[in-house]
């Protein structure tokens, strides 16, 4: 069995949890009933002194003699070297502290050779990963640097190759095969290769950006460019008048499990139409944030430029978790990467 884990040597990346206790690594490789090889390879940015510390502990390790029939440093570490890791191992280990893992790519590569992961729950991983697909670390909260957690950590990444991740491979039927461990390489390959593949993400990103942008491009360049105009006024009036809106008196009513707000906005001299007021709360357990469009009611009688909006929301959340915002509508127009203002009720 062949435990692969390349990339670059950083302290957040913790590249020696598993080195944590060199003779438990070291009968976990030399079983003779269940032998692993290990393959490490990565580097250590020239002013890292800490990440060089880092490989140093490794090659220490691996030289010493009963180690080096299982385990190999390699080095100049490139996208070449990868590409021929990725093909030939079995489990791919990250390791990172979390949150500090911004996607993991290098276990995106494993998918479509066959490789399974174990990996912590960041970066990638933690919205990738089911039990059948491969073996998670961590708990999916954030703990710093605490060297308690760390300790634990290692524990669990030990436990988890000693239990159930070289068992597994082991474990084979009367033709040799590891029936189980097929398995969860053909529910890996066919469940998450078409997510995390370089194919999705151009397609993606032309269906879901390109293509409008291109086609928002063509529409304010037509007839001379007189949406393109139409926009360039509407920044401007933005520009000269968003300092003077203000929101007014709040009215708030909850009944029949619906909370019923009630703003007044004053918008001046802006036209309402260049603006959308939403009542908004942040998401929580993984949901996007509720943006509910608040509807105009009427003009507010004593206010020149004075609106009341209205919304309603599930009291399922308390009346204090919405807020109400004004931001910036042309249609058209990407908000808030086109123009990101936004003014929140106080």
């Amino acid at each position: 069995m062949t435990l692969g884990f390349a990339r670059r040597f950083a302290s957040y990346k913790r590249p020696n949890l598993l080195l944590r206790d060199p003779e438990r690594l070291l009968r976990l490789l030399s079983n003779p009933q269940r032998p692993v090889q290990l393959i490490i390879a990565g580097k250590a940015h020239p002013a890292d002194l800490e990440g060089q510390a880092l490989i140093q502990k490794w090659i220490q390790f691996i030289r010493r003699p009963e180690v080096r029939p299982h385990a190999v440093f390699l080095s100049d570490y490139d996208m070449h070297l990868t590409g021929r890791l990725v093909q030939g191992v079995d489990v791919w280990i990250n390791t990172p502290r979390r949150p500090w893992e911004a996607c993991g790519t290098s276990g995106m590569k494993v998918l479509v050779n066959g490789g399974l992961n174990l990996s912590e729950l960041d970066g990638w991983w933690v919205e990738a990963f089911v039990p059948e697909l491969g073996w998670a670390l961590g708990d999916g909260l954030e703990h710093g640097s605490d060297p308690a957690w760390d300790a634990a950590e290692a524990e669990t990444l030990y436990e988890r190759l000693e239990q159930k991740v070289i068992p597994e491979f082991y474990a084979r039927d009367e033709k040799g095969i590891p029936t189980g461990w097929v398995a969860r390489m053909r529910e890996s390959m066919a469940r998450l290769t078409p997510r995390y593949s370089a194919d999705r993400t151009v397609r993606e990103y032309t269906e879901q950006h390109y293509l409008p942008a291109a086609a928002a491009c063509s529409s304010r360049m037509a007839n001379k460019g007189v949406v393109g105009k139409q926009v360039a006024d509407w920044r401007h009036s933005l520009e000269q008048k968003w300092a003077s809106l203000h929101f007014g008196a709040v009215k708030l009513e909850t009944r029949g499990g619906q909370h019923l707000f009630e703003v007044q906005v004053v918008l001046h001299e802006l036209d309402p139409k260049s603006v959308r007021v939403e009542l908004y709360a942040d998401g929580f357990n993984g949901r996007p944030p509720v943006r509910q469009e608040m509807t105009c009611l009427h003009p507010l009688a004593d206010e020149s430029g004075g609106f009341v909006y209205s919304a309603t929301a599930a009291a399922n959340r308390p009346a204090a978790e919405f807020t109400a915002r004004v931001i910036p509508h042309f249609d058209g127009v990407a908000i808030p990467l086109e123009e990101s203002r936004v003014l929140w009720q106080r």
